[in-house]
């Protein structure tokens, strides 16, 4: 037999594999309604379990076992997904509330005059009095707790990858994101006096800063310190007599009568940050078109690619996913996702509601629009 014929006896096999896996479907649709009329949930643990094992004992190929319950589980998650979609098509969509950028009176960040979630806040909110806060945490904290009616942070930057404090803040509060803007980053290096730059002691700023930065501080043989923030080292420097300097916006040294060494010092010529507006009530703008999602999925043989799957499966695109570890001593994550996606789309429902079905736990963090 040639390659052609065997292809040719592939392309037969494919086609009745198709049309059964078609007649599975039209079944799992009638079981849907019968889980609608008994009131049932889509997942049943058990019934998934008996199915797989069964597939395994019927391979009677052990070489092809793990293959087999990757292809059957692959169909029972599109079939969850189906019954999902036919459960709540007849659901009315929820109202939300609109976020009220226009008539907000209480906006806070961290940092100081400067900053660069200044910056941000202005895109969301114009020349509205911005609070400014020590910590990330708290402005986490004065949002939940309704000191602020937003709060604007920085989550993931174009050089230096994700702010991994406001991830781990995400999973403590309960907070939901509202928007998303984007802040094109200038670093500069300042000091307080014209110095040169081997003059320089020390170099302070956030962490992120520094790591944006690291070729042109490797290069120099600079010395860094963490600060909390690029906006409040430059300050520290500005009110310093010692040879130190901050990394910091060009707009923020010139504020502060900071001598700039250099700028566009970072890694990147093109160097941006994403933050986010958070409030502590659930708000949906018309024009949202993203949805972030916290996940913790079992720690069992396959339960990552499954959670991937049902994107694929869904048609909806990841932007970004994002791991962090529990803090509870052991090595599990939780995972940090966002997709594209409306929240009253007939497929976001079934997807959503699968994953709080599937996962060990499972929490909306908010819609916005993807900048």
């Amino acid at each position: 037999m040639d390659l052609n014929q065997l292809r040719s006896n592939i392309d037969d096999i494919d086609e009745q594999i198709l049309n059964l896996f078609m007649k599975r479907m039209e079944l799992c649709k009638a079981v849907a309604d019968y889980k609608k009329e008994h009131n049932l949930p889509v997942f049943q643990g058990g019934r998934e379990k008996q199915l797989i094992d069964r597939i395994k004992v019927l391979t009677n190929d052990k070489e092809l076992e793990s293959g087999t319950s990757a292809l059957f589980t692959t169909i029972m998650d599109i079939s969850k997904i189906l019954q999902n979609r036919k459960l709540l098509s007849e659901q009315s969509n929820n109202i939300y509330a609109v976020p009220d950028f226009a008539n907000a009176e209480k906006i806070g960040c961290q940092g100081t005059s400067g900053a660069n979630s200044e910056t941000a806040s202005r895109l969301i909110f114009g020349d509205k009095p911005i609070i400014f806060y020590k910590t990330f945490e708290d402005v986490f904290s004065a949002v939940q707790s309704g000191e602020l009616d937003y709060g604007v942070l920085p989550v993931h930057n174009s050089t230096a990858g994700s702010v991994n404090s406001t991830y781990d803040l995400m999973a403590k509060y309960s907070v939901y994101t509202v928007k998303e803007v984007c802040v094109e980053i200038n670093h500069c290096l300042a000091t307080r006096n014209n110095i040169s730059i081997d003059e320089i002691t020390t170099v302070y700023s956030h962490p992120q800063a520094i790591a944006q930065c690291c070729d042109y501080i490797t290069a120099h043989g600079l010395k860094t310190a963490e600060y909390g923030n690029t906006a409040t080292s430059a300050k520290m420097v500005a009110e310093s007599n010692e040879n130190i300097a901050s990394i910091c916006s060009v707009e923020c040294a010139n504020r502060l009568g900071l001598n700039i060494i250099a700028t566009n010092i970072a890694d990147c010529s093109v160097n941006r940050t994403r933050f986010i507006c958070i409030s502590r009530d659930m708000q949906v703008a018309p024009e949202s078109d993203s949805i972030s999602v916290m996940i913790k999925i079992p720690d069992t043989e396959g339960s990552l690619y499954r959670l991937l799957t049902k994107f694929y499966v869904n048609g909806m695109n990841l932007l970004k996913i994002e791991s962090r570890p529990l803090k509870d001593g052991s090595f599990n994550v939780m995972f940090y996702l966002d997709f594209d996606g409306r929240i009253d789309d007939a497929g976001v429902k079934a997807l959503m509601n699968d994953l709080a079905e599937n996962s060990e736990y499972f929490r909306f963090l908010g819609t916005f629009k993807n900048e």
